[in-house]
């Protein structure tokens, strides 16, 4: 499977914006000793409505992946679990568990910008978010500002090594 073939390239300025908005949350995660994975959820209007960085250190919870924590901020600020006009950026390709919370709140459209050849679930490895088998698939748009956010993570993991 290719994945040049299964991403949308509709990139545009506003996405690039909106990932650095991501990779400033993905900083937040570093800060506190996760892995700098951010992501930020915008309305249709293009109003940020929620932001999430990943928490599973700081939290001690399996689940505290950076798109979880924005999903469940962004269900919060609209009282609805249905986020049918939102966009989410994410500095990483989502794993399938947040794949899945991203189908089940069915938000259309997801930007993200690192590729994860281990555990990606939005075209590398699975594709969870168009499979045309389940009741609801998401527009994703790979790649945005790749090379930022593929070294926030290399550096992260570098100096992890270096550590031990």
């Amino acid at each position: 499977m290719s994945k040049g073939l299964l991403v949308s390239l509709r990139v545009s300025p506003e996405h690039e914006a909106w990932m650095r908005r991501a990779l400033e949350q993905a900083e937040r995660a570093r800060a506190a000793g996760d892995v700098p994975v951010g992501a930020v959820i915008i309305d249709a209007e293009g109003n940020l409505v929620a932001a999430g960085y990943n928490t599973r250190e700081i939290s001690h919870d399996p689940t505290g992946h950076a798109e979880v924590e924005a999903i469940r901020a962004a269900a919060a600020a609209t009282q609805s679990w249905r986020l049918t006009d939102a966009t989410l950026f994410v500095t990483l390709e989502p794993c399938v568990m947040c794949a899945g919370a991203i189908l089940a709140a069915r938000i259309p459209r997801v930007v993200f910008g690192a590729w994860d050849e281990k555990a990606g679930a939005a075209g590398s490895v699975h594709d969870l978010l168009r499979d045309r088998r389940l009741n609801h698939q998401v527009e994703v748009i790979g790649g945005v500002l790749e090379s930022e956010c593929s070294s926030a993570l290399t550096e992260f993991f570098r100096g992890r090594e270096a550590t031990s």
